[in-house]
């Protein structure tokens, strides 16, 4: 078993995230890592959980990622967003605050911001999760 007290992690800034090759901004947003296991072979762990910091009009920009990820929000109003696979037009806007859950499935664009004057924070489980011989999960 291991223990550690979360505001005792390092807080990372995120300046920026990659989508579909190009580099995005990522705005007011920090990261404190509370757990992780295993590399994916792409700079991820294979199971993680994180606990983001986003500051007021803190703003994370369109992504995905081959992991799937559950977000579990603690503080702030947070407009969060789904994306049109292929096109990548805004295809949802849902209003999330404390005590919301959202679930994004393996390589489904997204993104969110903090709409609140106060800073937002929620925690983030990631996980891959893979197919077996007989293609299921």
């Amino acid at each position: 078993m291991e223990t550690i007290k979360a505001l005792d992690v390092e807080d990372v800034v995120i300046k920026e995230f990659p989508y579909r090759g190009k580099m995005y901004e990522v705005k007011g947003v920090s990261v404190r890592w509370l757990s992780k296991c295993g590399d994916d072979g792409h700079g991820y762990p294979e199971y993680g959980l994180r606990l983001f910091t986003a500051q007021p009009g803190g703003e994370i920009p369109i992504h995905n990622h081959f992991y799937h990820q559950t977000m579990y929000i603690l503080e702030g109003e947070f407009e969060c967003y789904a994306y049109d696979s292929e096109s990548d037009e805004l295809i949802e806007t849902k209003l999330c605050g404390p005590g919301s859950s959202i679930y994004i499935p393996s390589l489904e664009a997204h993104g969110m911001k903090n709409l609140s004057d106060k800073p937002g924070a929620f925690l983030c489980c990631i996980a891959n999760v893979y197919e077996n011989e007989q293609g299921v999960l």
